[in-house]
């Protein structure tokens, strides 16, 4: 019996786009996340691991799209094809399938090891940047999601009685958020 083929797309935000990625690949279905990759936490990429069955193929635009770092990526793939379930790469053009070749594995482990090291790179470069902006006094941080008003409408809310949870939900904020305003004076 021949398995199907199923596509894992992820791309690290919301507004990123996923077209680029398995637009020319014929697939039975289709998971996407749209999360970062620096953990294998990830809502769709779960789904997809349990909807796999032995003799599919998973069909993956590049190394990076399933894992950012090596560890990720080597137990992912090894999890997958010891099961029976082929991991296809498009982009470097590899294909896993459990009795892969001591050349195969190799590849796999430089390859990961470029993608976390391409990672760690990016994530040096935007911590500097920030580190001039910041001594340019360019850099404000993230923008406040509350007006001063709010914040002020938020204190007296909580300061009357009302569940934190409400208060929090009623402005479309996380209790987290809600907790860093009540704990500035």
């Amino acid at each position: 019996m021949k398995g199907q083929r199923v596509g894992y797309i992820r791309v690290s935000s919301l507004d990123q786009n996923t077209a680029r990625q398995l637009s020319d690949v014929d697939l039975d279905k289709v998971f996407e996340d749209k999360v970062s990759g620096k953990s294998v936490e990830r809502p769709q990429l779960k789904a997809m691991l349990d909807f796999v069955r032995e003799g599919d193929t998973i069909v993956i635009h590049s190394l990076d799209r399933l894992a950012r770092n090596l560890d990720d990526l080597r137990r992912l793939v090894n999890d997958l094809t010891g099961r029976g379930v082929r991991v296809q790469f498009i982009k470097e053009n590899l294909i896993f399938s459990g009795d892969d070749s001591s050349m195969s594995k190799l590849l796999l482990s430089i390859m990961g090891a470029f993608a976390e090291f391409e990672r760690s790179l990016t994530l040096e470069r935007q911590r500097e940047g920030i580190s001039i902006a910041k001594a340019k006094g360019a850099y404000k941080g993230r923008k406040k999601a509350l007006s001063k008003e709010q914040i002020e409408e938020l204190k007296r809310r909580v300061e009357s009685g009302e569940k934190k949870s409400h208060v929090a939900e009623s402005f479309k904020i996380s209790r987290f958020t809600l907790y860093k305003y009540l704990d500035q004076k």
